[in-house]
């Protein structure tokens, strides 16, 4: 790992400190023009004492704006001590994690993994427009049926068709002649132009699609295609795996990813990250936001720099080792909560590698689900599944007590 370690509380403390002295100072600094200041103190005082050995909550009171994209071009110099530090988080996670090229991506830190995926999608589809003067009725975004509801949701304010891709029941994998019929049945259409989402951990089921299975695909119709990465729930967990994940900068096809820092990181909401090979994000340059040094190529625009920082503290804290020793314990009380329902003939799909169990709805009465929080696939009267997802705060003691309930209520 080149950009990816860990510090002592002392060095992240100094650090943020003297990116916060980079930074425009509300209190002291003759700012006229600025339509933003530090948080009411008022609300939020500045003194507080507990603010000098609180990196994070010092930043939110500061409260940098982060609009634009700090790896392309110019950013606003008022907030550059902060802006640093989002760089630097995008190095750890692009190069060190995903394995991009130093200097040979793009990317940001969003308010979430739905403006990240939409992100991609707008870009893509901008760059069918310009390159190849594709009109909207010629794009098509291919994804499954377990895909997260950003990119139904992105293809409607896109004006684009998404092209669901079924999976199957009880792998969640989608067959390579399913996909095939489904590209076929969309070229005869008139599509001409693909945006392809490969999940890296779906937010029902955990499980992972192949990104190969979409290019092999793709290039046998030899059509032109970007693919994105959505690893919004599984990009801190999935590239952690025994096996070294195969899902990266490396696979040439892969052009961007997205991962969320407010769930497995445990970031404050809403903190997704972006991240796309060089070239491509100015595609959707906002040239009409010219009071803005360095333009815009974001969807929110101005962000908060703090949860840029919140990330930088989580990722300095632990680094990649102990981050791997989080992770293995997590997914060590997955199988311990598998080899258990495995004991009870208790149905249920598990991504090797990932921390998400789904349950067969009928296994698991009611009133147990929802004394135990468990999320179902649908909130109607025909949900078919539930699930746990193995988080920081899940104990082996919940787990136990999960099963010695759901045992009680199968004898």
């Amino acid at each position: 790992m080149k950009f990816w370690k860990k510090l002592s509380t002392e060095q992240r403390l100094q650090r943020v400190q003297q990116a916060l002295k980079g930074n425009v100072d509300f209190y002291n600094d003759a700012s006229l023009g600025y339509p933003a200041s530090r948080l009411d103190e008022k609300v939020f005082p500045v003194d507080a004492p507990f603010l000098k050995d609180a990196p994070v909550l010092s930043t939110f009171v500061a409260n940098p704006n982060h609009i634009g994209c700090h790896t392309f071009g110019t950013s606003e110099s008022a907030f550059k001590g902060t802006h640093e530090i989002e760089r630097d988080v995008l190095d750890m996670i692009a190069v060190d994690l995903f394995k991009a090229e130093e200097g040979e991506y793009d990317g940001y830190i969003s308010p979430g993994g739905t403006e990240a995926n939409i992100q991609a999608l707008w870009i893509y589809r901008n760059e069918f427009k310009k390159k190849f003067n594709a009109k909207l009725d010629e794009i098509a975004i291919l994804a499954s049926e377990d895909t997260h509801y950003s990119i139904p949701k992105g293809a409607n304010l896109l004006t684009l068709d998404w092209i669901k891709i079924p999976v199957d029941s009880n792998t969640r994998q989608i067959a390579k002649e399913d996909l095939e019929a489904q590209v076929s049945k969309a070229i005869e259409e008139g599509k001409k132009y693909f945006i392809a989402v490969s999940n890296m951990g779906t937010t029902m089921f955990g499980s992972v699609d192949d990104p190969n299975l979409y290019s092999t695909v793709l290039k046998s119709f030899d059509v032109p295609f970007r693919m994105h990465i959505d690893g919004a729930y599984g990009g801190f967990v999935f590239p952690f795996s025994e096996n070294e994940s195969q899902i990266n900068f490396q696979n040439p096809d892969i052009s961007s990813i997205t991962i969320d820092a407010h769930k497995m990181l445990q970031a404050p909401y809403g903190t997704g990250i972006f991240i796309s090979r060089k070239g491509l994000i100015e595609n959707v340059l906002t040239t009409e936001a010219q009071y803005v040094e360095g333009m815009d190529l974001t969807l929110c625009g101005s962000r908060s720099g703090a949860n840029a920082v919140a990330v930088w503290v989580i990722l300095t804290t632990y680094g990649p080792h102990k981050w791997f020793e989080k992770i293995s314990i997590l997914k060590m009380r997955t199988n311990y909560l598998c080899k258990s329902l495995d004991e009870m003939n208790v149905p249920y799909f598990r991504e090797p590698e990932m921390n998400i169990v789904t349950i067969r709805s009928h296994a698991v009465p009611k009133d147990l689900a929802k004394k135990y929080s468990l999320v179902p696939e649908s909130h109607t009267s025909d949900n078919e599944w539930y699930k746990i997802v193995l988080m920081d705060h899940v104990e082996v003691e919940h787990l136990k007590d999960f099963i010695q309930e759901l045992k009680a209520v199968k004898a």
